[in-house]
C-alpha cells in the first residue's frame, strides 16, 4: 500500500472556502459576518438548517457568498437529510494537499474546490439518550455520520485545513484571521485538530456506552414491527 508522504507545507493558509454544518448554531451571528468582513471573496458551503441560518445572517449578501452543498456537488439531499455531505467533491476538497500535483489535477478534473476550513458540531446524541423516554430509534436517528467524517478529514489534513468543532473557538479564530489577513497558522490548525479528534472520540464513546447498556429485548420493544 502506497502512502502519501508530504515534505512541504505552508504555515499560513488563506481561508477562501469554508464548509459549515452545525447542530449548535451558537455564535454564528458574529462568526459569519466576521469571516465575510475579513475576506470579502470568501465562499461558504452549507446544508439544511445551517444554510438557512447563515442565509438569514447574511441577508442581501447571501447570494454572493453562500452555496448549498447540494448545488455544489450536484447531488440533492436524500429524504430527511440522511445523506448531505458524503460526496467525492467534499472529501477531495478537504483532503487534497497543496503541493501534490495529482491532487491538484483531481481538483481541476472534478471542478472541486480546496476547502480551507470545516466548521462542524454533531447531532446531540448524549442529550438525546439522557431523556427518560428515549427509544432506540430516536437514539439511532441522532448518530451523526457525515459530521464526524468531515471533522476527521479536516483534522487529518491540518497541514492545510482548520477543523472547528467548538463555538467557543470562534473568537480566537477570528482574531487570528483578522491579524493575518484571512490566514490560519499551522499552530492554530494543529491545536484545532487535537480538539477535533478528542471531540469525535468522545462522541463515539457515548454511542458505544449507550449500546452497551441496551438489551436486545429493549431494542425489540423500540419497534412496532419486526418482519
Amino acid at each position: 500500500m502506497s502512502i502519501n508522504t508530504v515534505s512541504k507545507i505552508d504555515d499560513l493558509v488563506k481561508v477562501n472556502t469554508v464548509l459549515i454544518s452545525v447542530s449548535d448554531k451558537t455564535g454564528l451571528e458574529e462568526f459569519i459576518p466576521a469571516l465575510v468582513s475579513i475576506n470579502p471573496e470568501i465562499r461558504i458551503l452549507s446544508t439544511g438548517g445551517t444554510f438557512g441560518r447563515i442565509k438569514e445572517i447574511l441577508g442581501n449578501d447571501a447570494n454572493e457568498h453562500l452555496t448549498q452543498v447540494s448545488d455544489y456537488t450536484g447531488q440533492p439531499e436524500t429524504q430527511g437529510g440522511l445523506v448531505k455531505t458524503l460526496d467525492f467533491k467534499i472529501y477531495l476538497g478537504l483532503l487534497t494537499e497543496t503541493y501534490n500535483t495529482d491532487h491538484q489535477g483531481d481538483l481541476r478534473r472534478t471542478g472541486a474546490l480546496p476547502i480551507d476550513m470545516v466548521v462542524v458540531n454533531l447531532y446531540p446524541f448524549r442529550q438525546t439518550v439522557a431523556a427518560a423516554d428515549v427509544t432506540m430509534e430516536r437514539a439511532r436517528g441522532n448518530i451523526d455520520i457525515g459530521g464526524p467524517c468531515m471533522i476527521r478529514a479536516g483534522a487529518k489534513n491540518f497541514i492545510r485545513v482548520a477543523s472547528v468543532v467548538d463555538p467557543a473557538d470562534y473568537p480566537a479564530l477570528v482574531k487570528e484571521l483578522d491579524v493575518l489577513e484571512g490566514m490560519t497558522t499551522l499552530e492554530m490548525r494543529s491545536n484545532l485538530a487535537r480538539k477535533a479528534f478528542a471531540h469525535t472520540a468522545s462522541y463515539d464513546a457515548d454511542i458505544a456506552a449507550y449500546f452497551e447498556k441496551c438489551s436486545f429485548s429493549e431494542i425489540q420493544e423500540s419497534y412496532d414491527q419486526i418482519v
